[in-house]
């Protein structure tokens, strides 16, 4: 029996040292297998949701002054496309009204988002249009080499910062080489330009150099006065403040006496 003992405890603390010495890698525990049933909603009801919800919109390319921008947007999309956009832009504007603190069914604002969504659309259409397009068959050939000024071109744009407005005057001058532009054109040019999420720096350089791509002229040069709505609701709130930004290419900028000129006309009272 004592021998039995012995031959016992032996074994017994033999196999708890086997186990201390043993390596601490051949111990590590293998994860269970994942179980789908919890964690995955394979039903054709959450396919479907799944489905609508990564619906996408097409990203066509908008030429903008020379350069290809990738704009989310309506250029070439279905009818479905666009219902879709627009009820993704209202629910966007209703939210922003309820986050606001109104009532979303009062009277009064019931059908604000979808104003709102409309009047985006119509203040964002520039996007889809080309300098190319909007001047068309409107160059005549015509030998006058002297300056053409057209000043005071009222616009409209909205701030990219706030989305607030900013408004003021543009005054636009070129030099043409052996081909004119109809005078109207310029404005819609201008209208164009300035119907975008918009900066006034950038405003003025794409009006001067989608000019300049379009007539091929000697030089040209935009002024821009405006004011913006964010210095003037918010922020520093001061009402009257005028910014002013100016773009000069080719002749305007390399000879002194042609920008001299053209600003000579710019500031010259109309009266």
């Amino acid at each position: 029996c004592v021998v039995c003992v012995c031959v016992w405890c032996c074994v017994l603390f033999g196999t708890q040292a086997t186990r201390a010495t043993q390596p601490r890698s051949h111990r590590v525990l293998q994860p269970a297998a994942p179980n789908n049933t919890q964690h995955h909603n394979t039903t054709p009801q959450h396919n479907k949701l799944r489905n609508t919800t990564t619906t996408s919109l097409p990203t066509p390319h908008i030429k903008m002054a020379g350069r290809q921008l990738f704009q989310f947007g309506r250029d070439g999309e279905t009818p479905e496309q666009s219902a879709l956009r627009l009820e993704k832009m209202q629910g966007a504007v209703t939210t922003l009204l309820e986050c606001l603190g109104e009532d979303v069914t009062r009277e009064g604002i019931a059908d604000t988002p979808k104003r709102v969504a409309k009047a985006l659309e119509f203040l964002t259409s520039g996007y889809f249009t080309t300098a190319e397009e909007v001047v068309g068959t409107a160059l005549f050939d015509e030998e006058h080499d002297d300056m053409v000024v057209v000043k005071d071109i009222e616009f409209h744009s909205l701030c990219e910062h706030h989305m607030l407005p900013f408004y003021g005057k543009v005054h636009i001058g070129y030099v043409p080489t052996s081909k004119i532009v109809g005078l109207s054109k310029l404005a819609r040019l201008v209208e164009v330009y300035s119907r975008r999420l918009q900066v006034q720096e950038r405003l003025t350089k794409q009006l001067a150099s989608a000019l300049t791509e379009v007539l091929k002229p000697s030089g040209a040069a935009v002024v821009i006065e405006a004011q913006h709505m964010c210095m003037c609701m918010r922020g520093v709130q001061k009402v009257g403040s005028v910014t002013t930004t100016s773009s000069m290419l080719g002749a305007f900028r390399s000879d002194q006496r042609t920008r001299e000129e053209f600003m000579r006309w710019v500031t010259k009272d109309s009266h």
